[in-house]
Parts: structure tokens; sequence; C-alpha cells
């Protein structure tokens, strides 16, 4: 599997550091009394480009105060935020595509009630890493939280992944922040890893992966995935298979079955994977050669993974929507 290189951040030495911060507000006044200013800070700063990421029913009045803002600058966020490792490289692209400015981003997570406490987890890591991912950019955001509809447990996070809060005007450290790579440990740490006594096996025994291939395929479109949800898990299985077979301990093999609305897939081997962190697969590589590319690239491929490197082994699980 080939797949080109996520675009790097740009480094800015001598620059201003990234700033971060979560928006607490209560109701559209007290919404507005900080977002106008924010975002007319970044409209008069010649060296910045404004980007408006906001929940469908703010952003029309937020828009109404500046009808001199560019084409494109705003955005609806329930459109933009639908995977947080693509939304994460969409954020990068946008770094990239707007250097030598700087981005200067008034983003609103989305928090849907529908979802798993995995799911919700997912995202709040998504917050996390954006402190490691971006720390060379000289980025400005200001990320809104309603606090007046929001559970407390992601007002928690709010706090936990965010360096700086902003309440009523007022800004202070937050003393519950956590460093990227110890929330990320922490979000593991809290994930169950069970497998059910009725999956599918399948032993992966040569470096022909096409009975591997057929044999995912096969079986996702029994259980309702296809198109391009189904040829992304498919590629996703292969590469995870091809890098256990290259790096891993046999036997290697893989499982699947069905948990609810999605279909997993898991991969695994008898290696224990020494250089493994929290953050592998999340901070996107440099180059394609760098360690954890492949992992990066499957988690822009399916919906959810999870990686489990202990002594009995090391396991990739992949989740697709059904």
């Amino acid at each position: 599997m080939t797949a080109s290189p996520p675009p790097a951040p740009p480094a800015a030495a001598g620059a201003r550091a990234l700033e971060h911060r979560a928006f607490l507000f209560d109701g559209m006044p007290d919404f507005l009394d900080t977002a106008v200013p924010f975002v007319r800070e970044g409209l008069e700063d010649p060296d910045r480009e404004v980007v408006v990421v906001v929940a469908q029913q703010r952003l029309e009045p937020l828009r109404e105060f500046f009808p001199e803002a560019p084409e494109g600058a705003f955005v609806a966020a329930e459109t933009f935020y639908e995977h947080p490792v693509r939304t994460l490289r969409s954020y990068l692209e946008l770094v990239k595509a707007k250097n030598p400015r700087s981005v200067h981003a008034l983003a609103e997570p989305v928090w849907r009630e529908e979802w798993t406490p995995r799911e919700t987890m997912e995202w709040a890591r998504y917050e996390s890493l954006i402190n490691e991912v971006f720390q060379g950019t000289r980025a400005s955001a200001l990320c809104p939280y309603d606090t007046s509809v929001l559970p407390e447990q992601i007002l928690e996070y709010a706090r936990r992944t965010h360096p700086w809060l902003v309440r009523d005007g007022v800004h202070v450290e937050s003393r519950r922040f956590t460093p990227p790579r110890e929330f990320s440990a922490d979000v593991d740490r809290a994930r169950e890893f069970p497998t059910p006594p009725e999956s599918e096996y399948l032993p992966v025994t040569g470096h022909d992966l096409h009975e591997l291939r057929q044999w995912v395929g096969e079986r996702a479109d029994r259980h309702g995935v296809s198109g391009r949800n189904a040829q992304n898990l498919v590629t996703a299985v292969n590469e995870v298979a091809a890098n256990a077979l290259r790096h891993g301990v046999p036997p290697v093999g893989v499982r699947l079955w069905t948990d609810g609305a999605d279909l997993v897939c898991e991969v695994g081997d008898n290696g224990y994977w020494r250089d493994f962190s929290p953050l592998t697969g999340f901070v996107p590589p440099q180059t394609a050669l760098d360690s954890g590319f492949g992992l990066w690239t499957v988690r822009l491929l399916v919906d959810l993974v999870d990686v489990r490197a202990g002594w009995d082994g090391t396991f990739v699980r992949m989740r697709v929507s059904r």
C-alpha cells in the first residue's frame, strides 16, 4: 500500500507559540462577547488567516458581524468534525496552505449524544493532540464549549486538553491540563478489549495476502459494509497484517466480529512492540519512512483504531460502521 506523506506543520523559529484555549460560555450573548473580538483580532492582523468553524446555530449570527470576511472563512462544525484523525489532517493541510501566515481559528468541536463513551474519548484525544501536532505552527485556536448543554464530562475533557481556559472574558491557566502523551495513555487505559467467543478467525501464514483481502471483503459485504467503507477496511487490514508479518512474531492471525452497529477486525501477532507509545499513529510522521506512518494511514481509513501492545502480543483493532 502506498500513500503520500501527510503535510508537515511549518517551522516557526522565533515566532509566537501555539495558543490553544477552551472558551466556556453560557448562551448566545456570552458566546458573541468573546467570539466577536477574537475573530476581529485575526481579521485585523495581516500575519493571520481567520478560520471560523462553529455550530450551525451560532454560525449565521456571528457571520453578520463580519460582512468583509473572506469567502469560505465560516464553516459549519457539523460538516467539518466528522472523523478525529481526518479532521486533524484537514487542519494540517489548512495550516500548510496558509503558511507563512498563521491560522487564527475559532474552532468549536462537535459532541454528539449518540456517541459511545469510547467515541467521545477519541474526540477528546483529538483536542489533546492539537497541543502536540501544532506546537510549532504559531496557530491560535479558541475552542467554544457551551456549558448550558454539554455534560460535565465533556467540560472536564476541555479542562484537561487545553492549557488555557477563557470564561467571562478572563483567561486563566487550566490546572487540570494534562500533556498529550499522558492524556492519550489515560484514554487507552479506560478502554475495554474483550474478544467475543463467536468471532471468526483466519491465520495469516504467507506474504501473499490475496486470501486475507478476499476473506475480509466477503465478510464486510455479508455484514452490511459496502462501497468505500468496505474497500478502506480491506486496505487497512492488509496494511496492518503486512506490517505484522514484517515486524511481528508468528503466529499472525485476523479475527472478525460484529459489535452493535460496528464491524470489528483485529490483527494480532505474538511480538511485543517495544517502541510503541500512546501517540504512535496519531502524530503524523514527516515522511512515509518514519515509524508510525502505516498506522497513521490506517487511522485515516477506518472509524476507530485501538492498539494493545503487551507481553502477550500486539493487537490492532479496527472498526467501521455498518
